[in-house]
């Protein structure tokens, strides 16, 4: 590599993760920060006026005035939007809607302005920037990056502008931010659109052919995405055709998100698949980017720059820093679209910042959880 180009590449990643790493220095005021430009949104909002988002001055004022709220509580707001009122919940217009997987039932569809459209974008790069800038190594932000995406396109939604065709956010947000840098996905999005938005085994497998077509003789440096997709994916390649990823390509590291327990579920299937590369965790979700992995340590570090973060323990709502080592609960975000938003999933804290996201607030996962920390006597720590 040219020392210009590693020099100019070097710039662009400091300036991507640099506000990270010193929220992550002084956790407390970059929520404080991070809460006084949120309050700026909310109170241009009904939803803000309703719960006073103007006299708030402080995190309790906050906790006071506004609920925590669940998707189905936001419903008759969104049902607003549709109809043309954004600011019933939103401080700016809806520019597209976007679908979750469905992980808790029903996928739910979210409404997603320019704000958020251009927070996924830079805090999705996060993980993969902060990688190269640790290692001194940026090619992958030089070859391409393996599209394993949800289609982008799979229904109707029927608001005051007309019909408006909507998909799954993972692929809506790389149809939106094709490249990063000199990195491209391989294939396009619109490719993968091109196939129908079905999510049968045949769908899926007519989606890994075309990934498998497309990329087999390109530069493939990364694969970012849905953790269960990047491993079925390399499964379906070395049944289809007789090899693995690793045969194909020479990655420098995989990045996948949306699930828990990736590095103890998935990491060591990926690796064996895919070559024996880092692994780095991304917890993001159709509501944001909210955490990637930093350093070697198998957790995720918050973007307390972007987001508020709480956490419902069994001793009452605190702030997600003040969490102690093995403590653990549910977690409440605040970002650019929703207030006080329960996101459904549950995080322990592994100390110095670090933490474990395990699992949905389902019965289940509490109680395997509660079993584990019981029969164990382990807990996730650095």
């Amino acid at each position: 590599m040219e020392s210009g180009t590693g020099g100019i590449l070097e710039d662009f990643a400091s300036a991507l993760v640099e506000p990270w790493y010193e929220a992550l220095a002084d956790p407390g005021k970059a929520q404080g920060d991070a809460l006084k430009e949120l309050l700026k949104g909310y109170a241009k909002t009904s939803y803000g006026s309703e719960y006073g988002a103007k006299d708030v001055g402080s995190l309790l004022d906050f906790q006071r005035a506004f609920p925590i709220v669940k998707y189905r509580d936001l419903k008759p707001y969104l049902e607003r939007i549709k109809q043309g009122s954004y600011s019933a919940l939103l401080p700016e217009p809806v520019v597209r809607w976007v679908m979750t997987r469905g992980t808790t039932g029903t996928s739910k569809v979210i409404p997603a302005t320019q704000t958020h459209l251009a927070q996924v974008l830079t805090l999705g790069a996060r993980g993969i920037v902060n990688f190269a800038l640790k290692r001194k190594d940026f090619a992958v932000l030089k070859g391409c990056v393996l599209n394993l995406n949800f289609p982008s396109e799979v229904a109707v939604l029927r608001t005051e502008r007309g019909e408006e065709p909507y998909g799954y956010s993972s692929g809506t947000y790389a149809k939106l931010n094709p490249a990063l840098g000199e990195a491209r996905l391989v294939p396009r999005q619109e490719e993968i659109d091109s196939l129908g938005g079905g999510l049968r085994q045949e769908d899926w497998e007519a989606r890994f052919e075309l990934v498998y077509q497309k990329a087999k003789g390109v530069d493939a440096k990364s694969v970012m995405g849905v953790a269960p997709v990047i491993a079925e994916f390399a499964r379906y390649v070395h049944k289809k055709h007789g090899m693995y990823p690793k045969d194909l390509w020479k990655m420098k590291g995989l990045f996948p998100t949306s699930v828990a327990k990736i590095q103890t579920n998935y990491a060591p299937p990926m690796k064996r698949m895919y070559g024996n590369v880092p692994v780095v965790e991304l917890y993001t979700a159709t509501e944001g980017v909210f955490a990637q992995q930093l350093d070697d340590h198998p957790y995720v570090c918050p973007n307390y720059d972007a987001y508020l973060f709480e956490v419902a323990t069994g001793k009452g709502v605190k702030p997600l820093h003040e969490l102690l080592v093995g403590e653990w609960g549910r977690l409440i975000i605040s970002g650019p679209l929703f207030p006080r938003y329960d996101i459904g999933d549950m995080v322990e804290s592994a100390g110095k910042g670090y933490y474990h996201i395990f699992g949905r607030s389902k019965w289940l996962t509490l109680t395997e959880h509660r079993l584990f920390n019981l029969f164990t006597g382990r807990v996730f720590r650095i």
